[in-house]
């Protein structure tokens, strides 16, 4: 009897020390664990059916959602494709209406420039036609160089302009070496001695450099 009284007190000091190694999270999940066995225990066949169809019911709205949000983004998609076509189409329009409009500029770019000279080309026929009325060379002088100015001043108008050159600093950027040949004075050394072709700038570039004689 003695010895069946140490062996249950050895078991339950046994059983004490498992229970000090226990943490209470341990014990709180077991009762939990245990709590959800019985809870699950009481449950009757109709709750658990229930419990099911709570179930299917979630699986069915979610799946309704996904399919509502897979249209959503057809829908989006397709109208991002539309704008997509739209802008495709006016870009091409655009770019064709501006090739033509290049066209166009650059085929009637001179347009008013030769409006312009017309009255210059009439003044030189009717000048023509007086060779044979008029026999003073003076005359003849005059009337031409009444047209060359009148032709010089559409030019200008039109922005175009001559460049200074002779007896000037010899510069690159508007005049073209054609020789060098020695100064005739100790000032023209490294100038232009002489002009051989005019220059002129339009709107104040270079279209054509002057071709010179520099002094050295």
């Amino acid at each position: 009897m003695a010895k069946e009284n140490k062996d249950k007190n050895r078991e339950l000091e046994e059983e004490m020390k498992e229970a000090e190694k226990k943490s209470p999270d341990d014990f709180e999940g077991s009762e939990q664990s245990a709590a959800n066995r019985q809870e699950e225990d009481d449950k009757s066949p109709d709750d658990m059916q229930e419990e099911k169809g709570r179930g299917k019911k979630k699986s069915k709205k979610k799946e309704n959602k996904e399919k509502e949000r897979i249209s959503e983004l057809e829908a989006r998609t397709g109208e991002l494709n539309d704008k997509y076509v739209r802008l495709y189409s006016e870009f091409d329009n655009f770019r064709k209406r501006t090739m033509k409009e290049k066209v166009e500029l650059r085929n009637t770019a001179s347009q008013d420039l030769i409006t312009d000279l017309l009255p210059v080309m009439d003044d030189f026929e009717r000048a023509i036609k007086s060779f044979d009325e008029i026999n003073d060379a003076k005359e003849i002088k005059e009337g031409i160089l009444l047209i060359y100015n009148k032709f010089k001043n559409v030019l200008k108008a039109k922005g175009l302009e001559e460049i200074d050159a002779k007896e000037q600093a010899f510069d690159t950027d508007f005049h073209e070496a054609i020789t060098q040949i020695p100064a005739p004075s100790e000032e023209l050394k490294g100038k232009v001695v002489d002009e051989i072709e005019k220059g002129y700038l339009l709107n104040g570039k270079v279209i054509r450099y002057s071709k010179v004689v520099v002094g050295s």
